[in-house]
């Protein structure tokens, strides 16, 4: 099976199995999404979403977060974890929002990644999921099951974004990350799944073989 053949087979699948795709950070805007998938690095969308409510009550604009203490912010984000850094993002961000572009989250990558705490990944997702934008925003976990299915030998995200994007249409990039994701999460996590259980792994790669346990040596 060539890559390209393996990449067919993996969107023809999780499109049967996930024929919708809801985003997974609950928010009600570009600027509460900005803030969500912020806030997700390093910590898991459901702590995220438990967090956020009490947040956005406080302030859900980029003008009514910039207005905020630092110390305030980082109080109602401590759970999602490095809360001194992101609060001091999510405060000088929303500032920039408002000074450079007219209180609206920007609608380009360059833009999007000249704000505090707006990596690539950050930026990707933001433009798919609030722009509708074309992209393939690849992090730890999409980069491990590209390996896992063959079809990237990238060693970084960076690399597996392009050979992702080769592989698949354009029409097709913003559903198959959250797609991988979902099916990630729910077959083939990291301790789930050691590439030879789940079904994708077992299809893109069918002559792998489970590694046989070691036996303990005895001492006599």
């Amino acid at each position: 099976m060539t890559r390209q053949q393996r990449a067919d087979l993996v969107a023809r699948r999780l499109q049967e199995l996930y024929p919708e795709t809801p985003i997974p950070l609950d928010h009600r805007d570009p600027f509460t999404l900005l803030i969500a998938v912020l806030l997700s690095a390093q910590c898991t969308d459901k702590r995220v979403n438990q967090v956020t409510p009490a947040l956005f009550a406080l302030a859900d604009t980029p003008e009514a977060m910039a207005a905020q203490p630092v110390e305030t912010i980082q109080a109602i984000i401590r759970p999602c974890g490095l809360s001194p850094q992101k609060a001091k993002a999510i405060k000088e961000l929303s500032r920039l929002i408002v000074e450079r572009h007219g209180g609206e989250v920007p609608k380009t990558f360059a833009e999007l990644e000249a704000l505090p705490g707006v990596g690539h990944k950050t930026a990707s997702v933001v433009m798919a999921q609030a722009f509708g934008v074309p992209a393939f925003p690849v992090d730890t976990h999409i980069h491990r099951l590209a390996r896992r299915w063959r079809l990237s030998e990238a060693r970084n995200v960076a690399q597996t974004e392009r050979d992702l994007k080769k592989l698949f249409p354009r029409e097709l990039w913003n559903r198959l990350h959250l797609q991988i994701i979902f099916y990630g999460r729910e077959y083939c996590s990291a301790r789930g799944c050691d590439g030879t259980t789940c079904e994708l792994c077992r299809a893109t790669h069918p002559p792998r073989q489970s590694r046989p346990a070691r036996r303990n040596a005895s001492r006599g």
